[in-house]
C-alpha cells in the first residue's frame, strides 16, 4: 500500500482550506471548496485501489480473480454529483447576493453582519 494518494488528497484539502481561508472574493471561495471537496475524490479512490485488479465486471472474468470494489466506485462518483450540484447552488447565491449588495466581497457585506 503507497502512502502517496493520502498524502496527495490531504496536500490538495489544505490547498482548498487555505484558499477559502484566505479568499477575498465569493467566487473565489467556491472554487476552492471545490478543490477541497475533490480531495475526498482522491481519497476515495485510493481507499478503493488494489494492485492488479480489474473493473468488477464479472462476466468474462475467472472466479476468484482480483477486482477492486466497486462500492467505494460508486460513493466517489455520488461525490462527484453532490459536489456539482453544491457548487452550482452556491455560485446561485454568490450571484443573488452580488445582485443585491453590489458585490462579492465578504468584507463590504456590511449588511449580513449580526
Amino acid at each position: 500500500m503507497s502512502l502517496l494518494p493520502y498524502l496527495t488528497a490531504g496536500w490538495i484539502f489544505l490547498v482548498g482550506v487555505h484558499g477559502m481561508a484566505t479568499s477575498r472574493n465569493l467566487v473565489h471561495a467556491v472554487g476552492c471548496l471545490a478543490v477541497t471537496q475533490s480531495s475526498t475524490y482522491v481519497l476515495l479512490l485510493a481507499v478503493g485501489y488494489r494492485k492488479g485488479a480489474t473493473a468488477p465486471v464479472f462476466s468474462d472474468l475467472p472466479t476468484g480473480a482480483p477486482v477492486v470494489d466497486p462500492v467505494v466506485q460508486a460513493l466517489a462518483l455520488t461525490d462527484v454529483v453532490v459536489g456539482a450540484t453544491v457548487t452550482a447552488l452556491l455560485l446561485a447565491l454568490v450571484v443573488q447576493t452580488a445582485k443585491r449588495h453590489g458585490t462579492v466581497d465578504p468584507d463590504e457585506l456590511s449588511e449580513l453582519k449580526g
